[in-house]
């Protein structure tokens, strides 16, 4: 079990022989994991420090020569809560730059709020052309990055990555497309839409579910901007009820994004797990998944106790 941050600094290194590769810290290389290329390459990696709104403007104004393919990491808080910036600097400008934010959700456990990224996907989803992917295991991640250097993207791109280890549900064969969902199970009465790094709790709570007769559909969906509106659509017909599952706020994450497609194409009961307009307490992350029903026994629960409701 690795981490997705892991997959992301393992691909980074090995693809950091590209000239054309630039990367940027905010004083986290080494969290970020972004110290190996900073190693190797020290000529094409800048430490600004403590600086995270002159790392953005820095970015911006390498990306805009040449090929450069620029890569900013800090951690999911520290990161999109420069939003200002990114938006102007980033954003209006249509910069192509790849913005890195670790640490996403809960997994930062007793380090607590101010260093949770609860809020980064419904921000950075709120910006025009900015692509917001986030993988589920470290295979995934290397994927993703591999797929944002190797092509000369015309936007910028989020990744969201987070720090606690993840089962791998994918195999060497696995390559990311872009927008593409992955359907990891398939059931007549409901869907789980489901994000990140809670993809094993999501997992657990499919086959909960079927132990209590209710059979899932699951879905990981890798690219939350632009979301595959088809593929929502059709793994959303004929359910009793379509649930999403992430570590983030319920507010503008995946649950929103899915809950704007169904409402303007298919009337269809939705419900959110994530965190409910709540700032968090710190904790060990297992038992802060347990705390906010993240956990796979909890969202069983809970769905099995909506359907027994109807």
């Amino acid at each position: 079990m690795k981490a997705t941050r892991d997959g992301f600094g393992k691909r980074l290194l090995e693809l950091g022989h590209k000239e054309n590769v630039i990367v940027l810290s905010a004083d986290l290389s080494s969290p970020t994991k972004t110290d190996g290329f900073q190693k190797k390459y020290p000529e094409r990696f800048f430490e600004v420090g403590i600086a995270e709104n002159n790392m953005i403007g820095i970015a911006s104004g390498l990306a805009e020569y040449s090929s450069n393919r620029v890569i900013i990491s800090s951690f999911a808080a520290f990161l999109t809560g420069k939003y200002e910036s990114i938006r102007t600097s980033i954003g209006y400008s249509k910069s192509p730059v790849i913005l890195v934010g670790t640490h996403g959700g809960l997994a930062i456990g007793r380090d607590g709020v101010t260093q949770m990224g609860l809020e980064d996907i419904s921000l950075m989803r709120s910006i025009p052309d900015m692509m917001v992917l986030q993988p589920a295991t470290s295979l995934q991640s290397e994927k993703i990055i591999e797929f944002v250097i190797n092509n000369n993207l015309d936007y910028p791109v989020y990744l969201r990555l987070g720090r606690q280890p993840c089962i791998e549900v994918f195999d060497d064969s696995y390559e990311f497309t872009p927008t593409k969902v992955d359907v990891l199970e398939e059931g007549n009465d409901i869907t789980l839409f489901t994000s990140g790094c809670i993809l094993s709790e999501t997992i657990k709570a499919s086959s909960i579910l079927k132990n209590n007769g209710i059979n899932s559909t699951v879905i990981n969906i890798t690219t939350i901007k632009p979301l595959n509106v088809d593929s929502v659509i059709k793994y959303s017909k004929n359910k009793r009820m379509v649930c999403t599952i992430e570590d983030h706020s319920i507010i503008g994450g995946l649950g929103s994004a899915i809950c704007e497609v169904l409402s303007e194409n298919l009337p269809t009961k939705v419900i959110r797990f994530g965190l409910n307009d709540i700032f968090p307490e710190s904790g060990v992350p297992e038992e802060l998944w347990r705390k906010y029903n993240l956990t796979g026994d909890k969202i069983a629960a809970n769905i099995l106790r909506k359907i027994n409701d109807k």
